[in-house]
């Protein structure tokens, strides 16, 4: 029963990967509503990411509350409103669009802080982070089709909005799916007589210096991945003289090292702890990260890059598996407030302007170095107590 539960909810991250569709459409949607581009380039971001900051506590009660299946359910369905929303826009009605990544970004928070702690209701927690590596993993694949999606729905159809409804449908049909399908109830697994989660509650897991740790490499997680997607382009533009078309394409190695990385981590952390990985993991991705100032070509940056990705997808997962499996009872709370800490890899990115602007390329090197050093400290810790 628990390994048919698991296709439902791997299907759950295929949807989460729908909220990387706002950068993906974003071009469009500027030259439709050209009058408003300005006010669409800052708002659709805006809109669709605050929500991480504002709702994913809340969330965490939620689930607690009604459950972690329903909370995915009422994701789902907020996700469904977005997705068809988009049809009644124009250049005259911009402001939907805002407001439907505004859905899309309250579903997604709400996916984001719920699917992992569902997944730990059928997974035993030694293998909660290769399962977690393996959603990873779909929601990657999805992230990776949104272009492919957008490129077939505007040349074979005619409209590149029909995206929407098709992925509207596919959401529909994951919601059907996980409604049908029998997942354990945590509220009814030994936690009738577990306190209720509450915003104190989930502050109240900083207190613990492993679920604080691991939070706060969430944060640098998120800011590392945000790094090096703002960062190759621009090393390759600006230390190889690289082409702009060619340098904007430069990310695409990164991405695919990335679906790779989540794919293996499924693999690898069935039958290796994390804990015993994510050191090695990490140190191997600083080590290459501090050698790309001294490559010569923008092919040898590029296989560093992807040895870079390979080596640090997984970070994310790992951060938040391991935290998870050390307080299972918990799972609520641990996932709202490292989905919250996403808000806080913004940080991170919004260093690399200062950094860039006075050293160049090469502070974004140092930006992304901090980054990675206190994510192998971090796995130094959480081998020690394992």
């Amino acid at each position: 029963m628990k390994n048919k539960a698991l296709l439902p909810i791997l299907a759950g991250f295929f949807v989460m990967g729908f909220g990387d569709i706002i950068g993906t459409v974003m071009i469009q949607v500027k030259a439709e509503c050209s009058a408003h581009a300005d006010a669409i380039a800052w708002l659709m971001p805006v809109f669709a990411y605050c929500w991480f900051a504002l709702i994913s506590i809340p969330t965490g009660l939620m689930c607690g509350r009604i459950g972690r299946k329903n909370a995915v359910l009422a994701s789902l369905a907020v996700t469904v409103a977005a997705m068809f929303l988009p049809l009644a826009a124009s250049a005259e009605r911009w402001w939907i669009y805002v407001a439907a990544f505004a859905l899309v970004g309250i579903g997604n928070t709400i996916i984001q802080a719920a699917l992992p702690a569902l997944m730990s209701n059928v997974v035993e927690p030694a293998k909660l982070t290769s399962r977690i590596s393996l959603g990873q993993f779909v929601k990657a694949v999805c992230a990776a089709l949104t272009p492919v999606f957008v490129y077939l729905t505007a040349t074979a159809l005619g409209n590149w909005k029909l995206l929407f409804p098709l992925y509207g449908c596919l959401t529909a049909a994951a919601a059907v799916w996980l409604l049908a399908t029998d997942v354990p109830d945590e509220r009814r697994c030994g936690a009738a007589s577990a306190p209720q989660t509450t915003f104190a509650s989930c502050f109240a897991m900083l207190k613990k210096p492993y679920v604080a740790a691991m939070t706060v490499g969430i944060l640098f997680s998120v800011g590392a991945d945000v790094g090096f997607a703002v960062a190759i382009p621009e090393y390759l533009r600006n230390v190889y003289r690289v082409d702009l078309n060619l340098a904007g394409m430069g990310p695409t190695v990164y991405f695919v090292a990335k679906t790779c990385a989540a794919f293996l981590g499924a693999i690898v952390f069935a039958k290796i702890s994390a804990a015993a990985c994510f050191p090695w993991c990490m140190g191997a991705g600083l080590v290459v990260t501090a050698a790309i100032p001294f490559v010569g070509t923008p092919l040898a940056f590029l296989a560093c890059v992807f040895v870079v990705a390979l080596m640090t997808a997984n970070s994310f997962g790992m951060c938040m598996g391991l935290a998870i499996a050390k307080f299972p009872e918990k799972a609520n709370e641990i996932t709202a407030l490292m989905v919250m800490a996403i808000v806080g890899g913004g940080l991170v990115s919004a260093a690399l302007g200062p950094a860039q602007k006075s050293f160049g390329a090469f502070g974004i090197v140092a930006v992304l170095l901090v980054c990675l050093a206190y994510l192998l400290a971090l796995g130094l810790f959480a081998r020690g107590r394992e």
